[in-house]
């Protein structure tokens, strides 16, 4: 089945989803997510090339992607270095993504639906991307990633994600 023009993603608390909805300006979704860059293939020292990110990605009320917040709070291996307490890579990470969120003006948590969109930060894809999945199908995409957390949409298209 074709990936429809806009994609429904269903907001689920506790889950990885659970930072996701609506504000005034439109619709919004929000991560902390590791990823490596783009083609990157592991080998000694990987652990400084997987990074951190706080994700805030902005749509209209159609489902259009309007921006991103992009930051990255270090490394796998500073986090292993420094595992807990405020002054940790994931600690900074989720202080930076509640600082961007508080930002959402009458932000409320709940199911969205956007459109495919991409970007590219620190050779690392950021977006919903569409793409080809079923074998028996001629080359039409029937599948949506969110990259780089890897939550993968299909049909039914009733908003919930494979990992």
């Amino acid at each position: 089945m074709a990936v429809p023009e806009i994609i429904p993603i269903a907001h689920e608390p506790g889950h990885r989803t659970s930072t996701i909805g609506r504000f005034r300006g439109g619709q919004f979704l929000a991560s902390v997510t590791y990823a490596l860059p783009d083609g990157f293939t592991r080998g000694d020292g990987w652990e400084e090339h997987k990074k951190l990110f706080a994700v805030l990605h902005t749509f209209d009320h159609d489902g259009h992607h309007q921006g991103s917040d992009i930051w990255c709070a270090g490394t796998w291996a500073e986090q292993r270095r420094r595992p807990y307490g405020e002054g940790s890579v994931a600690a900074r990470a989720e202080a930076r993504l509640s600082v961007v969120l508080a930002g959402l003006a009458e932000r409320e948590y709940g199911d969205i639906a956007i459109r495919p969109f991409r970007l590219t930060v620190d050779g690392v894809c950021f977006g919903l991307v569409t793409e080809c999945h079923a074998e028996d199908e001629a080359g039409e995409d029937d599948w949506a990633e969110l990259y780089p957390d890897r939550l993968g949409f299909s049909a039914p298209w009733n908003g919930t994600y494979d990992s």
